[in-house]
C-alpha cells in the first residue's frame, strides 16, 4: 500500500501574471515592511529601467540596493550584500534577478539571522557530504529577515530553501538550508523576463525541466510531486518552443514560469534527486558553467544512464513532452538541441583534464547517493563526463 508524507514549504504565496512592480508594493504593503532591502541583477540595473520601477514603487520604504552578485553566488558578494543589509537596518529583502540574485539573498538571511559579517563565518554554516552519501549541517538559526523574489530566470530556486553559495578559494558550491530561507512570495511577471538573454532564459528552463524530470523518475516518488512534475513538463515544452519562435510572446512565457514552479513541487516536499542535479552543482561551483547549461549536457545522458532501473517512470516524462513511446534521453535530448542550447560539455568549455577533480567533488553533492541507478564512485561519473564530452 502507498504510504508517505507530503511537507509543504514556508511559503506563503506566489503572485503570477501581474506587474511586478505594483505586485512588490503590495506585497511590502502586506507584510507591514519598512525598511527594504533590494538586491537586483547588475545587467538588469545597467541596461533596464527596472530598477527604477523599484524606486518608484517602494517610495521611503526603499533602504538599500545591491547590484553586485556574481555568478553562482559568490561568498563575497553575499557577506558584502549581508553586511549592507544589516547597517540598513532592513526588515524584508527583495530580488530582481536570476537565480544567483535568489540564492545569494536566501544566504544573506541566513547572515542576518546567525550573526554571519565574514566568509570564514560563513562557510561553517554549510553542508558537509562525505563520498558515503552521510551529510551533516551545522545548526542554523532562522532568518531574521525573510525575502520576496521576482525572478527573471527558470532555474525556480526560488521555489526551494535550499541556497548554493561558492566558495571560490576552494572552487566549490557549498549548500546552505534553513526552512525559511524559502521566499515569502514569489512574483512572476512574464513581462519582465523579456530583458533576460534567449540562451539564459531557454537553459534555465531546461534546468526546471531537470527538477521535474528528476523528481518524476526519484527513488522516493511522491503522488503530488509526481502530478505537479507531469503538468510543469507539459507547459515547459510547449512554453519553452513558444518562446523560442517569438521571443515576445508573454502567454509562453508565463507557460514556462508556472512550469518551472511546478517543477519545484518535488524538491519542496523532499523528494531527492539525482545524478544530473549532483553533477551539474560541480560542473556550476567546481568548472564555472552556467547553472542551466548543466542539465543541458547532462540530463540526456544521466536518463540513458538510469533506464535499466527506471524506464517505466521515464515513458512518463516522453509522455509529457509529447513524445509517447520515446526514449526519455533522446526526447529531452531533442528538446535542447531544438532550442539551440549546447548538448556537449566541449560546447560549455569544460576539458577532459577537469574530469577527475569534477567525479571526485560530485560524489561529495547530497544528490548523487540518491540518483536511480547507484553511482559506484567518481569512475562511474567520470564514464558519465566521457559519454557527455
Amino acid at each position: 500500500m502507498l504510504n508517505g508524507i507530503h511537507r509543504f514549504t514556508e511559503m506563503e504565496q506566489v503572485v503570477y501574471g501581474r506587474p511586478f512592480a505594483a505586485a512588490a508594493a503590495a506585497e511590502v504593503e502586506r507584510l507591514g515592511a519598512r525598511a527594504v532591502y533590494v538586491m537586483v541583477g547588475g545587467t538588469l540595473s545597467r541596461e533596464t529601467d527596472v530598477l527604477t520601477q523599484l524606486r518608484d514603487a517602494l517610495g521611503n520604504r526603499l533602504a538599500g540596493i545591491c547590484t553586485k552578485m556574481g555568478a553562482h553566488t559568490p561568498r563575497a558578494d553575499v557577506v558584502a550584500a549581508a553586511n549592507a543589509a544589516r547597517e540598513a537596518k532592513a526588515d524584508l529583502i527583495l530580488t530582481l534577478g536570476g537565480g544567483s540574485i535568489t540564492d545569494g539573498a536566501k544566504v544573506v538571511e541566513l547572515c542576518l539571522g546567525n550573526g554571519v559579517t565574514t566568509t570564514e563565518e560563513l562557510g561553517a554554516f554549510a553542508a558537509k557530504t562525505a563520498p558515503n552519501g552521510s551529510s551533516r549541517r551545522p545548526p542554523t538559526k532562522a532568518p531574521a529577515v525573510r525575502g520576496v523574489t521576482i525572478p527573471t530566470t527558470l532555474s525556480a530556486g526560488e521555489f526551494s530553501a535550499f541556497a548554493g553559495c561558492t566558495d571560490t578559494e576552494r572552487m566549490v558550491k557549498e549548500s546552505y538550508l534553513h526552512p525559511q530561507l524559502i521566499p515569502l512570495t514569489v512574483i512572476l511577471d512574464p513581462a519582465v523576463t523579456v530583458h533576460t538573454p534567449e540562451w539564459l532564459f531557454l537553459s534555465t528552463g531546461i534546468r526546471a525541466v531537470d527538477h521535474a524530470t528528476e523528481a518524476l523518475c526519484s527513488v522516493a516518488s511522491a503522488p503530488y510531486a509526481d502530478a505537479s512534475a507531469m503538468h510543469a513538463l507539459r507547459l515547459l515544452g510547449r512554453g519553452l518552443k513558444g518562446v523560442k519562435a517569438n521571443p515576445g510572446d508573454l502567454e509562453a512565457r508565463l507557460d514556462c514560469q508556472t512550469g518551472a514552479w511546478l517543477s519545484m513541487a518535488g524538491v519542496g516536499a523532499g523528494v531527492p534527486m539525482g545524478a544530473s542535479h549532483g553533477i551539474g552543482h560541480v560542473l556550476g561551483g567546481t568548472a564555472g558553467v552556467p547553472h542551466g547549461y548543466t542539465s543541458c549536457v547532462m540530463l540526456p545522458h544521466v536518463l540513458r544512464h538510469n533506464e535499466s532501473v527506471n524506464a517505466e517512470r521515464q515513458a512518463w516524462v516522453s509522455e509529457a513532452l509529447g513524445e509517447p513511446g520515446g526514449r526519455a534521453g533522446d526526447v529531452v535530448g531533442a528538446l535542447i538541441a531544438g532550442l539551440g542550447l549546447p548538448t556537449r560539455l566541449r560546447d560549455v568549455g569544460v576539458e577532459p583534464e577537469q574530469f577527475d577533480r569534477i567525479a571526485a567533488q560530485s560524489m561529495h553533492d547530497r544528490w548523487l547517493p540518491t540518483n536511480p541507478r547507484k553511482i559506484d564512485g567518481p569512475a562511474t561519473v567520470r564514464a558519465l563526463l566521457e559519454q557527455a564530452w
